[in-house]
């Protein structure tokens, strides 16, 4: 199960994804592995191992693994000093003009989910699983791959979270556009990866939430009203003002469009932001448990 990181597909009405949806793992874009593979040739032409390079563009060799790989958009920094430290011959930085992001890591049922949401006005999510994937550090959505069953390859696992951080980018990428979070307190406390991860987690989502278009309240433990005990929940409108939702479960996930049901998720949302915690009281409970932490 791709936790978190679903795609119904197919159109907008109301669809399970088929088992062979599921089977399928979606591929980089043709662009990032051509770039990719400019990176590696002309780095391996310079004499360059990874490390060397990666020391050289200040960047990890992880990160150089990734980008020549195709699995991670690399950006304006990492185009312009590789660029420099590979002969300046303004290869990488006309093919980075063609550069497309591509799906690698999502799992089948999310895809269509993931697009729609970088074009969205407005996204809501509610979560009582785990941190939601647009807040989440790299520690932490790592450790949540290394769980999985059945176990992921160490390339799978890698465009997994590579896929994760680079979905991050819209929150700011797209600072007027309200992201709004409510996030079980349950799930916040839980030790996932280690105390050192959580600290890090807390960390995280504190300083993801400080932009003014993102706002995080936490469901308090001890809440004895709750409207959303069916499980996690997503809507977002899009340009053309139609809503739309998104529910998530075990290796499914299914985007939903008809009306009527998208009116009955969205009352749950906005009954649940009344019962959660303020923002303000949110952020404090954030920062009481990165003390405990």
């Amino acid at each position: 199960m791709d936790i978190d990181e679903g795609d119904a597909s197919g159109g907008l009405g109301v669809r399970v994804a088929t088992a062979g949806d599921w089977e399928r793992e979606p591929h980089p874009s043709d662009s990032l592995r051509t770039f990719g593979a400019v990176v590696q040739a002309l780095r391996e032409h310079a004499g360059l191992s990874r490390a060397e390079l990666a020391a050289q563009v200040q960047y990890s060799k992880h990160t150089v693994e990734s980008v020549e790989l195709g699995r991670r958009m690399p950006d304006e920094a990492f185009v312009e000093r590789a660029e420099a430290a590979l002969g300046n011959t303004g290869a990488l930085r006309k093919a980075a003009r063609h550069l497309t992001r591509g799906e690698a890591g999502l799992a089948a049922w999310f895809r269509r989910w993931a697009r729609l949401e970088r074009e969205a006005v407005s996204l809501c999510t509610y979560e009582c699983r785990l941190v939601p994937g647009l807040l989440q550090s790299e520690a932490y959505a790592r450790a949540l791959f290394e769980n999985r069953i059945p176990l992921l390859t160490d390339e799978q696992l890698e465009a997994q979270v590579e896929a994760r951080m680079e979905r991050q980018r819209m929150l700011h990428e797209r600072p007027t556009v309200p992201f709004h979070f409510i996030v079980e307190e349950a799930v916040l406390r839980r030790r996932l990866g280690g105390a050192e991860v959580r600290r890090e987690q807390l960390n995280h989502v504190l300083e993801r939430t400080l932009p003014r278009n993102v706002t995080l309240q936490i469901m308090p433990l001890e809440a004895e009203y709750h409207s959303c005990m069916d499980g996690p929940l997503r809507l977002l409108e899009t340009p053309e003002g139609r809503r739309l939702a998104y529910s998530e479960g075990q290796e499914s996930g299914r985007l939903i469009g008809d009306a009527k049901e998208v009116r009955v998720l969205q009352q749950r949302y906005d009954t649940l932001r009344s019962q959660a915690l303020h923002p303000k009281d949110s952020r404090a409970l954030l920062e009481r448990l990165r003390g405990e932490a």
